[in-house]
């Protein structure tokens, strides 16, 4: 058992401060059990979202020495006995409560996005074969436990609150699952590009250092996207072999593992 100190934020979204506690922690513990340690013994009123303790829920997202994580995969050990571990909720949405925070905004981002619209032809069709390759973007994809970490992270919402104009590293993997579904015929690149905002995304690959799932956001999804809008407004190349030839078939580069 070693003795150790943590400064957790109390308060809401109007005021608040970081108020000093001491509890003993037992080897193996996590950040969320020494929350929930304080929470019984010291703080009964502390406000903390959680649900699976497992990695797998995202609810129990917020900042351990001002960097976005999961307190439940986040063990103790990774800090040094004397060091003083402070708590805060996510700084990029509204606080509720203590550690919890208003993550309604990602869900009206969700609503934005044009759904899948299969090919006729597919809803007919037996037997289409799908490569392994195609499966793999989507699956990697479809990881996503919606901690909302990497759109915590990203400047764009976090440090320039552009909310109202780009959805976020999150949603843009959300367009990119569907846009490289093999039988999904819609055509969002005007929003993309003009409701999605992915021109504001400088690349800075943060979003993908902070997912848990291990997810290679910026390579994998927002890059591609990226690509497209500029081939398709852009690039004089492409704007004419569309005029001449028409539409083609949605290609994507390789995955990035």
């Amino acid at each position: 058992m070693a003795h150790r100190k943590f400064r957790i934020y109390r308060g809401d979204n109007e005021r608040g401060d970081l108020l000093t506690y001491e509890t003993e922690v037992k080897e193996g513990m996590v950040v969320l059990d020494v929350i929930h340690k304080i929470q019984s013994e010291q703080a009964n009123d502390l406000a903390v979202r959680w649900n699976c303790k497992a990695g797998k829920c995202g609810s129990c997202s917020m900042e351990i020495n001002g960097k976005p994580k999961l307190s439940c995969m986040t063990r103790m050990n990774e800090y040094g006995p004397e060091e003083t571990i402070t708590i805060t909720p996510m700084k990029t949405f509204p606080i509720m409560k203590d550690l919890v925070t208003d993550v309604s905004w990602n869900y009206k981002q969700n609503k934005r996005i044009t759904p899948v619209k299969l090919a006729a032809e597919s809803k007919t069709a037996k037997g289409y074969v799908m490569y392994q390759e195609d499966v793999d973007r989507v699956q990697e994809f479809r990881k996503c436990i919606e901690c909302y970490l990497c759109q915590n992270v990203c400047h764009i919402l976090r440090d320039h609150d552009k909310k109202d104009e780009f959805v976020g590293p999150r949603y843009m993997i959300r367009v990119a699952s569907l846009e490289m579904h093999p039988l999904d015929t819609e055509d969002r690149l005007s929003e993309i590009k003009n409701e999605y905002g992915s021109g504001m995304c400088n690349i800075t690959r943060c979003c993908t250092d902070v997912c848990p799932e291990h997810i290679n956001i910026t390579d994998n999804a927002i890059i591609p996207m990226k690509e497209r809008v500029i081939d398709r407004f852009y690039d004089p190349i492409t704007i004419l072999a569309r005029k001449i030839f028409g539409k083609r078939k949605k290609k994507f580069p390789p995955l990035k593992r």
